[in-house]
């Protein structure tokens, strides 16, 4: 963390605020739909041999839980990383993409690019090689916007930044609270 803050006092929200996957089963489950509930050993076999596909939720999942660099928060408390913001097509077997628009906490946020390659390199390393990764500044929500957009999504900028061993250590650092 920097000595100061850029963005003193961030809106947080809780950890039970942020929507998850088990959130979602327990909504299904309180409604009393009793139907929806089955005896899953029986298909386990069958479950097995399909191909899972990847959804925003569980994109959500890899990075809700990166911490900031500058603020002892994880970037969904800080709303930096939103599930509505998350965009994926997964073909399963073929060619399938993400979309991860990120929203700084503030419009000059200069870690803004750092958050954005760390959210770009935690996809890289969890999602299967048929993923193409996209991550964006959210419209409007960062005053260098464009220029930050052409940094994160270029190959070769990002290929370099992961060769340096001090950027890597930092983005490392970030993810270490990642399961």
């Amino acid at each position: 963390m920097s000595a100061t803050l850029q963005n003193e006092n961030p809106e947080v929200k809780a950890l039970s605020q942020l929507p998850s996957r088990a959130q979602e089963e327990e909504n299904l489950y309180l409604k009393g739909n009793e139907e929806w509930l089955w005896d899953a050993s029986d298909e386990l076999e069958s479950i097995e041999k399909i191909r899972d596909g990847v959804d925003a939720q569980e994109i959500f999942d890899l990075l809700a839980k990166i911490n900031d660099p500058e603020h002892p928060l994880t970037l969904a408390q800080l709303s930096v990383v939103k599930l509505e913001d998350i965009d994926v097509f997964d073909n399963l077997y073929g060619n399938s993409s993400v979309i991860v628009y990120i929203t700084p906490t503030i419009p000059h946020c200069s870690m803004c690019t750092l958050i954005g390659l760390c959210i770009r390199v935690r996809l890289e390393r969890c999602l299967p090689p048929r993923f193409h990764v996209d991550v964006k500044v959210k419209k409007g929500t960062h005053a260098s916007e464009i220029q930050v957009n052409k940094q994160l999504n270029d190959k070769e900028r990002v290929a370099a930044a992961c060769e340096n061993e001090q950027l890597l250590n930092v983005l490392n650092s970030m993810m270490s609270t990642c399961i």
